[in-house]
């Protein structure tokens, strides 16, 4: 699959432009910020009315990378659901999707801020998790070979004229940040000053999209 390869810890990762981020190594598919169930969320507190699409078209989206690499185990990076209603709400075509992906491999559901994983789906519900040199968790903290979520970074990137915004990774020698993976999530600007104070000097962005483009953070807007 398209991405940018680098390496963290003396592991090696593969950005994904799905958005995902793989390590082969280890057979290990992590996603962060799925916010299943957002649309509902919002209906039901009375928001915007967004189209209710977005759970089939994260899932459709998880079950094309998760089928194509067969991951022996899937960190799900916390804010997997949008409130702790939303895994009650899923639909069941939608509840069997999402269980056929699990089958048969290590789920790790990481706490989030939004919730706290979806306790009636099965898998392990982590407030972090430690493999190898790397630590997986929601929110960046301080620890180095750190994978985190939660801020939903993006990039927008001038292309003649005009220009583009994009999910990104953002990538330096110490963490990376992900995306968020799902539909209707939004985003923050890599020149915001939470994610500026995060990343390093010479830290890259690397943009999603129909291919995985790795450009110097401080370019981007």
């Amino acid at each position: 699959m398209n991405g940018f390869t680098f390496q963290l810890q003396g592991a090696r990762l593969t950005a994904l432009s799905s958005g995902a981020l793989w390590w082969p190594e280890r057979r290990l598919l992590t996603v962060s910020d799925l916010h299943f169930g957002k649309a509902r969320r919002a209906a039901r507190r009375g928001g915007q009315l967004l189209p209710p699409y977005e759970v089939a078209e994260t899932l459709f989206r998880l079950e094309t990378v998760v089928d194509a690499l067969r991951p022996a185990t899937v960190i799900a990076l916390g804010d997997s659901f949008d409130d702790a209603a939303a895994a009650d709400e899923m639909g069941e075509a939608e509840r069997l999707r999402l269980l056929r992906l699990m089958a048969g491999r290590q789920w790790l559901w990481v706490e989030g801020n939004h919730d706290p994983g979806p306790v009636s789906l099965g898998g392990a519900h982590v407030a972090a998790v430690t493999v190898g040199p790397l630590v997986f968790r929601h929110i960046a903290d301080e620890a180095s070979g750190e994978v985190s979520g939660h801020y939903h970074p993006k990039a927008r990137l001038g292309l003649g004229g005009a220009s583009i915004s994009r999910p990104c990774f953002l990538i330096d020698g110490t963490r990376v940040i992900m995306p968020a993976f799902g539909s209707y999530t939004g985003g923050l600007g890599c020149k915001s000053p939470v994610l500026a104070s995060l990343m390093a000097p010479g830290a890259l962005a690397v943009l999603t999209g129909p291919s995985a483009r790795a450009v110097p953070m401080a370019a981007v807007g």
